[in-house]
């Protein structure tokens, strides 16, 4: 079996049991298993990724605000979070599948982050059904793609992109959910909150770890490539405040995180 293969093929699954199925069955996979470039005829007459007809897609500015002290708040957060772990499932399997020429040690790194991620989604939906709503029953917003779409081309933007830039954010705005969530009484959602954050220091420092090896490869600045990425592909200006902490862990150097602060 050829494992990236396998990561295109759950890639296009639509519906969200079957495609975090499919990714624990990668990742379970030997480490013998192919990591050949797949065959990407289907994509001739397919959409990525895979999804299907809810929840439905609207710009970021039409998502309703609503309080977290209500039963429905607390559930389209917990809605927000699935959305946004099932979107990282999808773009561990792109990332895998998409760019040739990589180690082994890439690959198979990506496929356990989409493992991991599967697992968040697993955990949020969940919770969310204990809540009396299902995954689906709130719009949400593809940013998360958008940004991946806008890196298909490069391996190095979509490292500094999307694992070192919209998934770090994560690791910034998870406490602050936590918290929330611990303030209005719902502990279990607050332990999935802790779990995620664990899990999304590991993610990020794999990302950080490629993009500097990629970097050296290229003999790239990390610092001055990473702006320049940003410009080119209109990254959003990160605001604090930042879980500087967390950060590091996942393997920013004190020169990132000081023109982070400065903006």
């Amino acid at each position: 079996m050829n494992l990236r293969q396998w990561a295109l093929d759950a890639l296009l699954l639509s519906d969200p049991d079957e495609k975090c199925a499919v990714v624990r069955s990668i990742s379970s996979a030997g480490d013998d298993q192919q990591l050949a470039t797949p065959d990407a005829g289907r994509l001739a007459s397919a959409v990525l990724p895979g999804r299907g007809t809810r929840p439905l897609l609207v710009p970021p500015t039409q998502l309703a605000q609503r309080s977290v002290g209500t039963r429905e708040g607390r559930a389209a957060l917990i809605h927000s979070l699935a959305h946004i772990e099932l979107n990282a499932v999808n773009l561990a399997l792109d990332i895998t599948w998409r760019f040739d020429g990589m180690p082994d040690d890439f690959y198979r790194d990506w496929l356990g982050v989409a493992r991991e991620e599967a697992g968040h989604f697993a955990l949020l939906r969940q919770h969310l059904q204990t809540i009396g709503f299902s995954y689906g029953d709130f719009p949400a917003h593809d940013g998360l793609w958008e940004m991946a779409e806008k890196t298909r081309a490069d391996v190095l933007a979509r490292l500094a992109l999307v694992p070192r830039t919209l998934e770090a954010r994560g690791l910034d705005a998870a406490p602050l959910i936590r918290d929330k969530l611990q303030r209005v009484g719902d502990q279990p959602g607050a332990a999935i909150l802790e779990v995620i954050l664990h899990d999304e220091i590991g993610h990020v420092a794999i990302g950080n770890r490629w993009y500097r090896w990629l970097c050296q490869r290229r003999r790239l600045d990390p610092l001055a490539c990473y702006g320049e990425l940003a410009r080119r592909h209109h990254a959003p200006r990160l605001r604090g405040p930042f879980n500087l902490e967390a950060r590091r862990a996942a393997g920013f150097d004190e020169s990132e995180l000081a023109a982070l602060q400065a903006g």
